[in-house]
């Protein structure tokens, strides 16, 4: 698959809300970090992403990303999404960055 194939495929899942099929988009305990800062926002030292997305799915059924816009360079995929049904309802902008390796997401900023 194309890294924007992947990236589509974790969307589909993440509005499916389909924990499972979401987290085999991305390797392992993949790092996300915010951007430009570099926080280190989950690690590789534990199953914090399924966490926190175990999390998210539980307390927003309604939870929804439109792609606004997309660039693709590389292996690197840039979304601008507009998230809606976010922990009760709210709704958000969200810019992701996604470095995608030869099968899956192997790192994640989300610019804050």
């Amino acid at each position: 698959m194309t890294p924007e194939e992947i990236v589509d495929g974790q969307l589909a899942a993440y509005n499916a809300g389909d924990l499972e099929k979401f987290l085999s988009y991305y390797i392992e305990d993949v790092p996300v970090y915010a951007f430009p800062s570099g926080e280190v926002l989950t690690d590789r030292s534990g199953p914090a992403f399924r966490d926190r997305y175990a999390k998210l799915f539980a307390s927003s059924p309604d939870l929804h990303a439109e792609l606004v816009s997309r660039v693709t360079q590389g292996r690197i995929v840039i979304d601008q999404e507009r998230v809606t049904g976010f922990m009760g309802g709210e709704e958000r902008a969200a810019v992701a960055l996604y470095e995608v390796g030869d099968e899956r997401i192997e790192r994640v900023w989300f610019v804050v």
